[in-house]
């Protein structure tokens, strides 16, 4: 059977790399079948980070510092209280510069700003809730992102490159047979894209089973009745989505005929 010449694309490819992405390998000129592995897996979050910003201006720049202390050390005994998860807080270096803003047209000082930017994750959403219930949030204390993740990340990462690597070389074989060839030897394997040189541009690739949406979320839900409402305001509730990984590893196998 004559060599395969073309480059033959698996069922089982599904994304493609960014086209942004560094080429990290090349097309070799003998006949050879390139491949995609995929391996994805949906989990539930099991840490809630929150992050906040607590700011202050003052013309007299020691004042607004002291409030900015007087505040972190109050955030920090909530995270303490909820039991942050350990070595997550992190609390940045003070930020001190001008403030200005603008009237009739030309930019006047109002004083200094001080700002200081706190983090911390949680093991529950109940205890990220129970801090932003006593935090009393206003212009000087303000939560700036929540984001839910899961704490064994690196670890299931490398476990998908494992699952999307195997996924290739079943693929290159199955297509070898498929076409009356064999697979000789892996010429190259990657988590980048290779260079394409078949008119088909990175980026291109049919993307399967997706709508277009993400399944990393965390949202905030409820409510504060109208003014004229005697009626108390409606608890706050949150809610975490879950979180879907996916790791893509790219390989060159070198073929020849079956014969």
């Amino acid at each position: 059977m004559k060599l395969l010449s073309a480059l033959l694309w698996s069922s089982l490819l599904a994304t493609m790399a960014p086209s942004a992405w560094a080429q990290a390998n090349t097309i070799p000129s003998q006949p050879h079948l390139l491949v995609k592995g995929q391996g994805t897996r949906t989990v539930m979050p099991d840490r809630f980070g929150l992050q906040l910003n607590i700011e202050e201006t003052d013309m007299d720049a020691d004042a607004a510092r002291r409030r900015v202390q007087d505040n972190v050390a109050r955030v920090l005994a909530l995270f303490k209280q909820n039991k942050a998860v350990e070595g997550s807080v992190r609390a940045d270096n003070l930020r001190i510069g001008p403030a200005t803003r603008y009237e009739q047209n030309r930019q006047v000082f109002i004083g200094t700003r001080v700002s200081r930017q706190l983090r911390a994750s949680f093991a529950s959403v109940k205890a990220m809730q129970d801090v932003l219930g006593a935090l009393k949030a206003n212009e000087n204390v303000q939560v700036s992102s929540m984001a839910p993740t899961y704490s064994g990340e690196v670890g299931l990462r490398r476990e998908l490159k494992g699952e999307a690597a195997a996924r290739t070389r079943e693929s290159a074989q199955g297509l070898a047979k498929a076409y009356g060839t064999q697979v000789r030897s892996l010429y190259s394997i990657s988590d980048v894209a290779p260079d394409f040189a078949y008119g088909i541009q990175a980026g291109q690739w049919p993307q399967s089973g997706e709508d277009g949406g993400s399944l990393d979320r965390i949202s905030v839900t409820g409510g504060y009745p109208a003014k004229a409402a005697p009626a108390p305001a409606a608890p706050e509730s949150i809610e975490a989505g879950p979180i879907t990984y996916t790791e893509n590893v790219y390989a060159i196998f070198l073929i020849s005929d079956g014969t």
